[in-house]
């Protein structure tokens, strides 16, 4: 206990700053493993709108009654923020604005992008990176991911999903069913650009080389997207049936495979924790994973929830690297901004608990997120093989032997690896049991107490 205290008033004074400091989200820790350092690529930064056409309006399917013949349609907009490699020489604004978790604050975030910088000239494709945020969020909340890993040499597109957002948040049935849609739908549109001889972009985007990084419910569509379908039960969730489509064995799941998706990492991924997936559901995820948690997350869960997840996906080759003590903030957002240090009333809590986990600090535990997520992508997409020897490692860091880590510099930090066919743990309890213990009173009382997803 003494320990955590210390950690979390060292946490508290290395997020909040002098008065006055900048909103970076570029932070690098002396504790930073080797590979969280930028790349030598500058970067770009570019906000672009997508509008997927003739989609089903979730928020106006009237949940009464029979499925009537038709439900209603409408144009959903994307908003998405694109991180790039620029052209050398580029100069120019490196800010970003961005909404506060209470929805209404809007704040500066200061990093290294330069925004609308010329693309850099390449013979190759750059891999395609999506990111996806949790429920609320928004496109900058992963924006250290953005532009650190764009300095790789990645494309990397960070979505507003329409109805998660800080400023839109509304009923959880839309990011249900909407998530992985988004992100399949994002890809689609990436690919679009990359096609476009009139566009900035053309010939810059391997969309056919693409990873999903996914934070909690951007998790959820990650895994979903990964090849897991969802239980029967679960897909009673959203209004008249519309979460079907993600069911287990389904067509409509079956159709979301796509080949262009070669791996995908998530965060913390929400959906165990409340039944979503069985054995049967995991055992579709037909591509490498990685996942990385907080043993002590407590919205997603970790023994039973994010850890049940990495288990039950025995098809393929999977690693888990866990922050010991750590909640689910950890290793995804960025450090709360200084505007967030105050207590909402209307949202019952600090709203820099928002973003920083109250045991590791959360600049260090982006940095061994960048690190992490630049060897395991480096590898699955470009075909580094490198980056294994950041790949291999003991179970525990506090042996002092992690590739990419100083002596000691890796404590608290577990990391575990199966293979393909190979089973640690047996999965908890099937959905059924969950949801008949859980129900959508049970799902009504996790948004009151307004648990972030």
């Amino acid at each position: 206990m003494s320990y955590r205290i210390l950690a979390t008033v060292v946490a508290a004074t290395t997020l909040t700053g002098p008065v006055g400091a900048e909103n970076r989200i570029d932070g690098q820790s002396p504790l930073a493993p080797e590979l969280s350092n930028y790349g030598e690529k500058p970067v770009g930064v570019r906000q672009i709108d997508f509008v997927n056409k003739d989609e089903i309006d979730i928020l106006a399917v009237d949940p009464s009654g029979d499925r009537p013949e038709s439900l209603p349609r409408y144009d959903r907009p994307l908003s998405v923020e694109m991180w790039y490699p620029a052209a050398e020489g580029s100069d120019g604004d490196t800010s970003l604005k961005a909404y506060l978790r209470d929805g209404t604050t809007e704040v500066t975030l200061e990093g290294r992008a330069i925004r609308d910088a010329a693309p850099a000239a390449s013979e190759t494709p750059y891999p395609l990176l999506i990111l996806s945020h949790g429920y609320p969020g928004n496109r900058f909340l992963m924006s250290h991911l953005g532009e650190n890993l764009a300095s790789k040499g990645y494309v990397v597109a960070s979505i507003d999903h329409t109805d998660s957002t800080y400023r839109d948040q509304a009923a959880f049935a839309s990011t249900l069913v909407n998530r992985p849609l988004d992100q399949r739908f994002v890809l689609d549109e990436m690919a679009k650009l990359n096609r476009d001889a009139e566009s900035d972009f053309a010939g810059m985007i391997d969309a056919d080389n693409t990873g999903v990084i996914g934070y909690s419910m951007g998790g959820y569509g990650a895994v979903i997207n990964a090849g897991a379908g969802v239980t029967e039960a679960a897909a009673g969730f959203a209004p008249q049936g519309t979460l079907a489509i993600h069911q287990a064995g389904s067509d409509s799941h079956e159709a979301l495979d796509d080949p262009r998706i070669k791996t995908a990492a998530a965060i913390g991924p929400w959906g165990m924790n409340a039944g979503f997936w069985d054995a049967e559901g995991l055992e579709g995820i037909d591509m490498p994973m990685l996942f990385l948690a907080g043993s002590d997350d407590a919205t997603s869960l970790y023994e039973d929830g994010i850890r049940a997840i990495w288990e039950g996906a025995v098809n393929v080759d999977r690693t888990l690297v866990t922050f010991e003590g750590g909640g689910h903030s950890v290793a995804a957002p960025m450090p709360a901004p200084e505007e967030a240090y105050y207590f909402n009333d209307a949202l019952g809590f600090d709203v820099s608990a928002h973003y920083n986990d109250p045991v590791w600090d959360q600049v260090r535990s982006n940095n061994i997120a960048q690190h992490f997520l630049t060897a395991w992508m480096n590898l699955e997409l470009k075909g580094d093989n490198s980056m294994s020897r950041y790949l291999d490692l003991p179970e525990l860091g506090d042996l002092g032997n992690w590739a990419g880590f100083d002596a000691g510099e890796a404590q608290g930090l577990r990391y575990e690896i199966l293979s393909a066919g190979e089973v640690s743990a047996a999965i908890p309890l099937p959905a059924s049991i969950w949801l008949m213990g859980l129900g959508l009173a049970g799902l009504g009382a996790m948004r009151s107490r307004r648990r972030d997803v």
